[in-house]
């Protein structure tokens, strides 16, 4: 073989076999990561559906993607993958009504704030999704995450019925959905319901209204159906070549 022909080879070989490489190399990866912790005032006038009595300080954590402030969250993180995890959103609420305006170096304070939704992040592709998680309810719902199942006391719109509910994420229908109780907020006990418990094997989780003996139920375990995007991004497909 000629020398022309074998340098004809290895440049084809390096075509063929290098465009995969290349790509991979520009492929770009995301930063995802949480700050320290963070003390900031807090009480029940400032979030009627979240504080507890006495609450004084609420623990937040930015939420952070390739360096830039996304949000802020407070509680623990729990990881539903290994790339994928759920945390708590915190808000800053303006509370400044509408005459209100401080003067020149006032230092009074018309920001408040709230914990918020729940939040799913994909460490891959930086992407954060709200969930809205069925009969979900701020003042109510202590969420314990198991696997991709998150199990809660949930309030109706009417907020006349408490429920036990397991959601399971990208799943648009509760798991489980069982009325604990009729509910009278003026005369029931604060908490509502306490945070409930899992069981693995058998897989089963176990409610704890407030003034009414706990109650179990058991989960048929189902494979998860989150699905998490490869994080690439698509490929600009090239101009047509004009016709002649």
């Amino acid at each position: 073989m000629s020398r022309c022909a074998r340098l004809q080879i290895a440049v084809l070989a390096i075509l063929i076999f290098g465009i995969p490489v290349a790509r991979a190399a520009a492929r770009k990866g995301h930063g995802v990561y949480m700050g320290a912790v963070k003390r900031v005032p807090y009480s029940k006038e400032g979030d009627p559906a979240g504080a507890a009595p006495g609450e004084t300080e609420l623990k937040i954590r930015a939420l952070v993607v390739d360096g830039v402030l996304k949000e802020w969250t407070t509680g623990d993180a729990h990881d539903v993958t290994d790339r994928s995890f759920v945390v708590r959103r915190a808000l800053r609420l303006n509370d400044a009504l509408p005459g209100d305006r401080p003067g020149p170096g006032s230092k009074l304070e018309r920001w408040v704030w709230q914990r918020g939704p729940w939040l799913l992040v994909d460490r891959v592709t930086g992407h954060i999704t709200a969930l809205k998680l069925p009969d979900y309810d701020p003042d109510v719902s202590q969420v314990v995450w198991f696997r991709d199942y998150a199990a809660y006391c949930g309030l109706t719109a009417s907020g006349k019925s408490l429920y036990a509910v397991v959601a399971q994420l990208a799943v648009r229908r509760p798991v489980l959905s069982k009325k604990l109780a009729a509910l009278d907020r003026a005369s029931h006990p604060e908490p509502l319901c306490a945070a409930a418990e899992w069981q693995r094997d058998p897989m089963r989780v176990t409610f704890y209204p407030a003034g009414r003996d706990a109650v179990s139920y058991s989960v048929a375990p189902g494979s998860a159906v989150l699905v998490e995007e490869s994080g690439d991004a698509p490929e600009t497909p090239s101009p047509a070549a004009p016709a002649r």
